[in-house]
Parts: structure tokens; sequence; C-alpha cells
């Protein structure tokens, strides 16, 4: 199914947002666009949406069987503004979003959808997963100019940690279950990262509800969604492998020519399978075995 124009979803895109979950994939350029849409659709999400410039061709299995918006992220607003959109059509349905070369990872999921895996996180009773953006990057930037392979991904073995996230409206002390976490590139070069978005943590599963609002810097009005686990015990978290930071540090001017590789003796090759993050503390299996 297309639609013309994020409205023009919103107008006849029911039925994709009838049952969850539904993933949002928004398309900023062409880097990995159909490996990223079918790694979702691969782990069990009802609908697929992908928000893409009209410029961009799909291959023939994925234009039957997502649901495609024309889309500049630059012309007619970003993630923010989308799911912002389609929250009040949502229903209480669980949301997904993210950008195309991120790849969602969560605890076994090599072999259990990711609506079984929600229907665990439900009986818990959260209503938001708070998942950590975990850097990819080519191992040679001679050979892969945009710093995006699948192939000979890495990420950072080590490098992450968290600060209290303080509360302005409490003179700006720790607010309860919540936390800034860092590291990847966002901190390794982190002068080239504006100190807002050097932040690895974002909300990117969630249930819709009527009112709720997404931020800019991916937190959402109701604070509980923002916390990393319930007060008795912990729960389970998520990962989103993404070449994106990667990707712009590669391609903005101002940042390309300090940048000759982003392997350090702190990389590893990306293995493609939630164990590896496991073992490295980037996502928690909470009571979920």
């Amino acid at each position: 199914m297309q639609y013309s124009s994020l409205s023009d979803f919103l107008a006849r895109g029911k039925d994709a947002l009838a049952r969850g979950p539904v993933a949002l994939i928004l398309c900023e350029d062409e880097a990995e666009v159909a490996s990223t849409l079918r790694h979702h659709q691969y782990q069990g999400f009802k609908a697929v949406v992908g928000f893409m410039p009209a410029r961009i061709t799909l291959p023939e299995d994925l234009v039957d069987s997502i649901h495609r918006v024309d889309h500049s992220h630059v012309r007619d607003g970003g993630i923010d503004t989308i799911v912002n959109a389609v929250i009040p059509r949502a229903g209480d349905n669980w949301v997904y979003y993210c950008y195309n070369a991120e790849y969602l990872f969560y605890p076994f999921c090599e072999t259990r959808t990711i609506g079984e895996m929600l229907a665990f996180h439900s009986e818990e009773r959260r209503d938001a997963m708070l998942s950590f953006v975990v850097d990819l990057y080519a191992g040679d930037l001679r050979r892969f100019g945009n710093a995006v392979s699948l192939e000979s991904a890495h990420l950072d073995r080590t490098g992450y940690y968290a600060l209290a996230r303080p509360d302005p409206a409490n003179n700006n002390h720790p607010k309860e279950r919540q936390l800034d976490f860092h590291g990847g590139l966002r901190w390794r070069y982190e002068e080239h990262v504006p100190a807002h978005r050097r932040k690895i943590d974002r909300i990117s599963i969630f249930r819709a509800r009527p009112k709720l609002k997404m931020r800019p810097d991916h937190t959402f009005s109701d604070e509980e969604y923002n916390t990393y686990s319930c007060p008795w015990h912990h729960n389970i978290t998520a990962a989103v492998a993404s070449f994106r930071t990667a990707k712009a540090l590669k391609l903005n001017p101002g940042s390309t020519y300090d940048i000759a590789a982003f392997t350090w003796h702190n990389s590893v090759p990306f293995e493609w399978h939630s164990r590896q993050l496991l073992d490295l503390g980037l996502m928690e299996p909470g009571q979920w075995f």
C-alpha cells in the first residue's frame, strides 16, 4: 500500500494501525532501506510502515508487503512528527520507531517474536521499553565511504556509562528510575556532536495512549514511560544497532576529515545476534528466560 503523504496515511491507513505491534521507520536516505524493512518484518511486526522520499525505489517484495508513505524528513518533519501524529490513531497498540540502517534487537529475538516479548512485558505492567542505540560502523572507511557495511560492521565493546537525569521541576534532583546513557561514537567524537544529542537511550517501543506525546529527545510526556524498570525488579530492555551516527559523522563536512577510521582497540565485529549484546550488557532480559 502506498500513500502520498503522512496525512494521506493517517486518513487511509487505518488497517496498518489496527493491530500491533507496528513499526514506523523513517528513511532519511537510501542506505540499507530494504534490509531495515526486512529485518523488522522478520521479527513479526503486524505492520511495517516506511516513511521515505519519493526518489527511493523498493524491491518488488517490499512494495507489496509494507505500507510506504512518501515523506521527506527535511520538509515534512522528523520522527517525532510522525510518532505524535500516529499515537492518537493507534488505539492502545504497541508502536516501535527507528530510522533506516537501524536494526532492533531484544533478548532471544532469534527464536521469539516481538509480539511474544511484548506480551511478557505487558504482563509486568509496563507500557514502554528502554532501548540503547548501539553505534555500528564499517571496519574500512576507505572501502565504505558512508561508514555503512552489514558484512564488516563493528561496535564498541566498552565505553558505556550512565548519569543521573536531573529534574528541573525539583531543584535538579535526580528523576526516579531515569538515567541518561552515553557511549559509542557520540562519546568518542563528542566534539562533533551537540550536547543535547549525545545520549544513546531511546524509548523506542511504547504503547499508544490518548494525549501521550513524544519529545524531540526521544522521551515521552508520561514520565513513567521514561523509566528503565518498574520499582520492584529489572525489566527487559532492547538495543537498536544503528549506523546512523557513523554515517552522519562521516558524511558531515565538519567531521569527515577528522576521521580516518572508527575502529580502535575496543572495537569488535558485530555478530548480528542478541547473545553478543546481552554479554556486553547492552540490553537486559529482566525476568524473561
